[in-house]
């Protein structure tokens, strides 16, 4: 059996934050101890905190190195290495990879065959340092949707399917002026004429793929037994769409109201760690903070930045309605039950021993050591 005793620090369990001790053998916490264990072989932590590996629901950072610009191409497996390390050094010890199906602009998709193969390879060769899950975003109103998803199905490591729909004039990009300005900064339709044939286009595809593909994605996570995410939802009808199909996540809800619908329906209300780290969303949504302060943000995602996640839960820890044990519980346990993870995102005896050493610097979570399945990798 293989033995470690990390000592003399703080702890962050789910309910309290307390001064104490963890045992870990072969892989898992073995036991919880209050106070120092004055063991002689005991590693000192010198009264750092010691929290639960970040669970991340929804990263789009593999994105970014598979395409560092647009039209640039990276190759698979080497982004993937890279990413990996990134999640690393930000804490995140296991990662739901959002993919994109159903992409409408070609230079900036990616290949999710090509994608989920280099993650299956790194897998085997062990060259990956934290857990790698799946999130398959289905975007419904691409015309070949179910047949681009029907392969990736069988995906080891699947654990989450969401709806999307970023057809410009509801969602994301009810503002029209707003989604122009994103098409200008991705290339895309820079003239009025070219933006709204643009638009035109993009909401004709919705008329006619959007509610029968919604079915079949449905159909899908029901048969494979995976959670569901809506995305985006603005009004409240997105809302009642997503109870009735059976989601128990709302992704990055556009406003205060439909945060606190989907709150009140039992959805887990996941919003952007950059969003409240910045102190708003960039794209003009509903500030995290003030989901927070209205008492219905449940999850947070580093979306596009991974170092976001254990900054923002800090950040929340200092406010005295929700303390860093409730904090820490947005970007560990919480996320983790979300998506059927029972072995870990907490500190407790007979979990997998996933575990942050971090020093606060300068008011910033500094990580001194990542613990993987009991394996120090950072």
């Amino acid at each position: 059996m293989t033995e470690l005793l990390l000592d003399n620090a703080r702890l962050i369990l789910p309910e309290a934050v307390i001064a104490g001790h963890v045992l870990i053998a072969d892989g898992l916490i073995r036991q919880i101890g209050q106070g120092r264990s004055h063991s002689p072989a005991a590693l000192d932590c010198e009264g750092d905190y010691l929290l639960p590996g970040l669970v991340e629901l929804h990263t789009d950072n593999l994105e970014k190195h598979l395409l560092p610009r647009p039209g640039a191409h990276w190759p698979a497996a080497a982004a993937l290495r890279a990413h990996d390390a990134q999640l690393l050094a930000a804490g995140i010890t296991t990662a739901l990879n959002a993919i994109s199906v159903g992409e409408e602009d070609a230079e900036e998709a990616v290949d999710p065959q090509a994608l989920l193969t280099a993650l299956a390879e790194a897998r085997e060769d062990g060259g990956l340092r934290v857990e790698h899950a799946v999130h398959l975003r289905c975007e419904l109103p691409c015309p070949d949707l179910p047949a681009r998803l029907q392969p990736l199905l069988r995906t080891t490591g699947l654990r989450l399917m969401s709806l999307m729909d970023h057809t410009p004039g509801q969602r994301q990009f009810h503002d029209l002026e707003l989604y122009r300005g994103y098409s200008a900064r991705h290339g895309n339709a820079r003239d009025h004429e070219q933006f709204q044939a643009r638009v035109q286009h993009l909401q004709q595809l919705q008329r006619r793929h959007a509610d029968a593909h919604r079915r079949v994605v449905l159909a899908m996570a029901r048969d494979l037994g995976l959670p569901l995410a809506s995305h985006d939802d603005s009004d409240l009808n997105h809302i009642a769409e997503a109870v009735e199909a059976g989601a128990c996540i709302a992704e990055f809800p556009v406003n205060l109201a439909t945060a606190n619908a989907a709150h009140a329906a039992g959805l887990q209300v996941l919003a952007g760690a950059p969003n409240l780290v910045r102190g708003g969303s960039h794209s003009g949504n509903v500030a995290a903070s003030d989901l927070a302060r209205a008492g219905v943000l449940d999850v947070l995602s580093s979306d596009y930045v991974p170092g976001s996640l254990l900054m923002a839960a800090f950040q929340l820890g200092e406010w005295e309605s929700i303390g860093l044990a409730r904090a820490v519980a947005m970007v560990t346990r919480t996320p983790a039950r979300a998506v059927g993870y029972r072995d870990r995102g907490e500190i407790a005896p007979g979990l997998r021993a996933d575990l942050l050493r971090v020093r606060v610097s300068r008011g910033l979570p500094q990580i001194e050591a990542v613990w993987v399945g009991g394996k120090q990798r950072y």
